[in-house]
């Protein structure tokens, strides 16, 4: 005869788990927006506690806090976007330029007379003339940029769409994070089933983790901003401030990184100043983000982990591959917090069986 409180327990944890997993479905399409809004919130919250003693009012520090965060986020995107237009808009009509019959004859003509362009014509046996076949591939490729653009102009829109929405989401969730975190902080921490010193170990071992790699990344993405711009306005790179802003976010990126700034910024430079000038960038952007990378951001993200070096950058690595841009910190916590459970496990049970033996 079955146990009647066993049926019920067995009841209890199915159905739980089938609503955990509707849960989940429910909230997948908003899970990055969510995590977004729990780490800002988890970033300003010294600030909150500081303006909470000022204000003495959690709801409305709450709102000052999103307000100034949603100011601080809207209004730089929209100077940026409008400079990118314009940026954007000037390439497009330098571009024109260039492929117009004017610009076009100009480089046929320096190809003409170049001495670089005759010796390659020479060692491809004179099959075809370099300066006859660029023009053609230049325009060939103009055309299916063009076509790309106008092809992907929809999902752009929508993508633009997507981000709006999920802006919003992420101030909403933070709001409500800021206002109320600290209850739910503490009924996730009395609905863990373990011992009160082992719940301060992991939820300690969490909250030193997302700090250092959040202070690490964002110190390092400032030194590559500062050292891309300082490199940027030696070698007399229009823009270097604004390209220098853009670095440092752009170091925040999973791919490309800082790359994505100072590489096109040397290739204006070779092409304006010089080919050594824009040599010269290429090596000390280079060499600043390898000495950044590899020996300032692993010393600071260490520090607070307690996770050897190799550790935290398959974290780091494997978050990126595994959830994206999230996964920066991610990776990381997940580490750290299974190894907090290894030595809760070591502490409970491994000391049992010293007794026992």
């Amino acid at each position: 005869m079955f146990d009647r409180e066993r049926i019920i327990q067995i009841f209890f944890f199915g159905f739980l788990a089938v609503m955990a997993y509707e849960l989940f479905v429910l909230l997948e399409p908003f899970l990055t927006p969510i995590a977004w809004a729990i780490l800002l919130a988890f970033v300003v919250h010294p600030l909150l506690i500081e303006l909470d003693r000022l204000v003495r009012r959690r709801t409305l520090s709450a709102v000052i806090l999103t307000a100034a965060v949603a100011l601080g986020i809207i209004l730089p995107a929209v100077w940026m976007s409008g400079r990118l237009a314009t940026e954007a808009q000037n390439l497009y009509t330098r571009a024109s330029d260039l492929l117009g019959d004017a610009g076009i004859g100009q480089a046929r003509d320096w190809m003409s007379h170049s001495e670089w362009i005759a010796s390659l014509n020479r060692r491809l046996g004179g099959h075809f003339k370099i300066e006859d076949e660029a023009p053609k591939y230049a325009m060939e490729v103009a055309q299916v940029a063009s076509a790309y653009v106008a092809r992907n102009a929809t999902t752009a829109a929508r993508n633009a769409l997507t981000a709006v929405v999920d802006f919003g989401i992420v101030l909403l969730v933070f709001f409500y994070l800021l206002r109320d975190g600290e209850s739910y902080y503490e009924s996730l921490r009395n609905l863990t089933p373990l011992h009160e010193d082992d719940k301060e170990t992991i939820f300690e071992t969490l909250r030193s983790t997302l700090s250092s790699v959040i202070r690490g990344l964002m110190l390092t993405a400032l030194l590559q901003g500062v050292t891309i711009g300082l490199g940027l306005l030696v070698c007399g790179v229009p823009y270097w401030a604004f390209l220098a802003v853009l670095a440092a976010g752009a170091g925040l990126l999973p791919l490309g990184g800082t790359a994505l700034v100072w590489l096109p910024a040397a290739a204006y430079l070779a092409y304006e100043s010089g080919l050594m000038w824009g040599i010269a960038l290429v090596v000390w952007c280079s060499l600043a983000i390898a000495v950044i990378d590899n020996f300032v951001k692993p010393v600071v993200m260490k520090h607070g982990t307690g996770l050897p070096t190799m550790a935290l950058f398959l974290g780091i690595a494997g978050g990126l591959e595994a959830y994206g841009p999230i996964g920066l910190f991610l990776g990381p916590a997940i580490i750290s917090v299974f190894a907090a459970l290894l030595r809760v496990y070591r502490k409970t049970y491994g000391d049992r069986r010293k007794e026992a033996a």
